[in-house]
């Protein structure tokens, strides 16, 4: 993908369909993902790396299983580094957009891949 200037609202609007990221940049070796989010996802980790989110609209509860348990609740502009290991089900109970950062090739459903919501990493039109 070559580098060039994007506008996130933009590449937001270019698409509607929920738990289906897109490429917005790559910088060095991490993917800068945008995504729609609406209901919940499946438990899952990243046994290899941290997961950051990042919302821009509405509300994210991202449900934890860890030594601490809980779950974190993400308004717009706030920011989440799920650790690498740690067992999490994101959960939109409207819809979210976010900006995810990660290492290229992390696959959105992590340990659990394949399972009927592991998405292939689209590009922007």
């Amino acid at each position: 993908m070559a580098n060039h200037m994007r506008n996130l609202q933009t590449a937001l609007d270019s698409f509607t369909d929920h738990w289906q990221p897109r490429r917005l940049a790559t910088v060095n070796d991490y993917d800068v993902r945008v995504v729609k989010l609406q209901g919940e996802f499946i438990w899952h980790s990243h046994p290899e790396t941290d997961e950051l989110f990042l919302v821009v609209s509405g509300e994210l509860v991202i449900q934890l299983r860890d030594e601490d348990g809980g779950d974190v609740v993400l308004g717009p502009g706030d920011v989440y580094v799920v650790p690498r290991g740690v067992e999490h089900c994101p959960r939109a109970d409207g819809e979210v957009s976010a900006i995810l950062i990660e290492p290229q090739g992390t696959v959105n459903t992590g340990d659990t891949a394949p399972s009927e919501r592991t998405a292939v990493l689209r590009e922007l039109d």
